[in-house]
């Protein structure tokens, strides 16, 4: 009962961080054109924590290894784009434009994570020809 219930708790909070991610594009490129970045900056800082919780949840919900892997590298990414802008306040554009580049690889690993997460919510019971075919 408690993995199912924390199975439902991931499914959410995945689309809640897909979500969150759009909405960080979405600040960005009010950054960019209303010349504000605060917003951007304070929400990618929370960003990072939100997705360190949902690696705990995932582990909780005893996720195949591989959602865990993917769900992993979400805060890695994250982690990754303050050194991506540390190397623009250094003067080096060529490493700093991979910072957009990273934001794209972060929201399309949420979306993939997002959609298959629907799969963990599968309440069928197992079936007794395929147990008895496993054990034998």
């Amino acid at each position: 009962m408690f993995t199912h219930i924390m199975r439902w708790i991931y499914v959410v909070s995945a689309w809640l961080i897909f979500g969150v991610v759009i909405v960080q594009f979405f600040l960005a490129g009010l950054g960019v054109f209303a010349g504000n970045f605060q917003m951007h900056v304070a929400l990618g800082y929370t960003i990072f924590f939100l997705m360190l919780l949902v690696l705990v949840i995932a582990l909780a919900a005893r996720l195949p290894w591989r959602t865990l892997g993917l769900t992993a590298l979400l805060p890695v990414l994250v982690f990754l784009q303050s050194i991506f802008i540390e190397a623009w306040s250094n003067g080096l554009a060529y490493i700093a434009a991979l910072h957009v580049v990273n934001g794209l690889a972060i929201f399309s690993l949420a979306g993939i994570l997002a959609v298959r997460s629907a799969v963990f919510l599968s309440s069928a019971k197992p079936d007794a020809t395929k147990v008895a075919r496993r054990l034998s």
